[in-house]
């Protein structure tokens, strides 16, 4: 599991070195878009020999779900989160039920929640035409998060590369560590220390990913009537919002219907999150905590982020490559899965099925 960096706001002007953390792991503060970080057996160039066009791959069948499917970057960002928030970055979350395993996707988090592994597939599809057994489902997920970003709006970066997938699944652990989208910053914090991040500059930066893709009305419908069961309305919501969220979903109505997570920008990926949490626009409890919360030391990194979109890009670059490192799988650990959805040995026989960032129906 890699280190954390110092709990601080990056900022590439003043950061680009890299330094020892501990005696054997090497922390870079800063990866500036272009550069690269070299962690354990994982490499920018992992498959310069052996499949050359992978990201140009994964981007291809993205940008064709893009021309139906608005969400689905923002849906395929959120697989990437969920994957490592479990077991590490080993592409557990894509597996389907089978005799020897509990999918992750029936997990109180994900299921019916959780959405993209049809395009999941094609990427995979795609890559084994190119690349027969070459390029895992754990980096497929990593390069299509990056992708998804850059696609929308967002910075670039290097992803580091060569993860193997896991051969089982842990729904009971992705039922304990996933957020959820009514936690106090207090359980936010708990759940990223818990995993091995750092729970203010990298707590933050990830929740910026909530700058594109929906919510389903049942993940903040308490906040418009029954705030932690006063009979009111969260108190920290703009009154005009409260307004026009009332409207989309009624006390008693469609528990499913989508609301935009970021109402200025829903489809691009930019800085607004921030801006929407400055005026109380935050849609999940879980957003505007960070900000709301008295005295909470991921105020300055919110207001940090709001007033300059370069410094979030920036943290969020060093954040998701530090999230992608979490207890990956190496050289001869885990396998290479021909199909994402099962296991090597599993190939033959039917698929269990299954369900369905950070926290949302995104």
């Amino acid at each position: 599991m890699i280190e954390s960096v110092p709990d601080q706001v990056i900022n590439t002007e003043n950061f680009k070195s890299c330094k020892m953390q501990t005696s054997s792991v090497l922390v870079c503060s800063v990866i500036l878009l272009g550069g690269s970080l070299a962690y354990g057996q994982l490499s920018p160039t992992f498959y310069n020999e052996t499949c050359p066009n992978v990201t140009s791959i994964v981007q291809e069948v993205i940008v064709q779900a893009l021309q139906h499917d608005s969400r689905i970057g923002a849906s395929l960002l959120r697989l990437h989160f969920h994957d490592c928030f479990v077991t590490g970055c080993d592409a557990s979350v894509l597996l389907d039920n089978s005799a020897t395993i509990q999918s992750e996707k029936d997990a109180l988090r994900n299921n019916n929640s959780l959405r993209g592994f049809d395009v999941v597939d094609k990427i995979k599809s795609a890559l084994e035409a190119a690349c027969p057994g070459v390029v895992s489902c754990a980096d497929l997920l990593t390069i299509a998060a990056e992708r998804s970003v850059y696609l929308a709006g967002g910075p670039p970066w290097t992803n580091l590369l060569g993860r193997r997938d896991s051969t089982t699944a842990n729904r009971t652990l992705a039922n304990l560590n996933l957020p959820a989208a009514n936690d106090t910053l207090d359980q936010l914090k708990a759940r990223f220390t818990n995993v091995g991040l750092n729970n203010n500059t990298d707590l933050v930066s990830l929740s910026g990913a909530h700058t594109f893709g929906r919510a389903r009305c049942v993940t903040f419908i308490s906040r418009l009537y029954d705030f932690n069961d006063t009979n009111l309305p969260d108190p920290t919501l703009n009154s005009t919002y409260l307004t026009t969220l009332q409207k989309l979903c009624p006390q008693g109505g469609n528990e499913s219907v989508l609301a935009n997570l970021d109402p200025t920008t829903p489809n691009g990926f930019d800085n607004n999150y921030f801006s929407n949490l400055q005026i109380h626009y935050g849609l999940l409890q879980s957003d505007q905590e960070l900000l709301s919360t008295t005295g909470a030391d991921t105020i300055p990194i919110v207001n940090s982020f709001t007033s300059n979109q370069t410094v979030f890009f920036e943290n969020f670059i060093v954040s998701m490559v530090r999230m992608g490192n979490l207890s990956v799988l190496t050289e001869t650990s885990g396998e290479i899965r021909l199909s994402c959805r099962r296991v090597n040995a599993n190939l033959a026989g039917p698929s269990g099925g299954g369900g369905g960032g950070l926290v949302s129906s995104i």
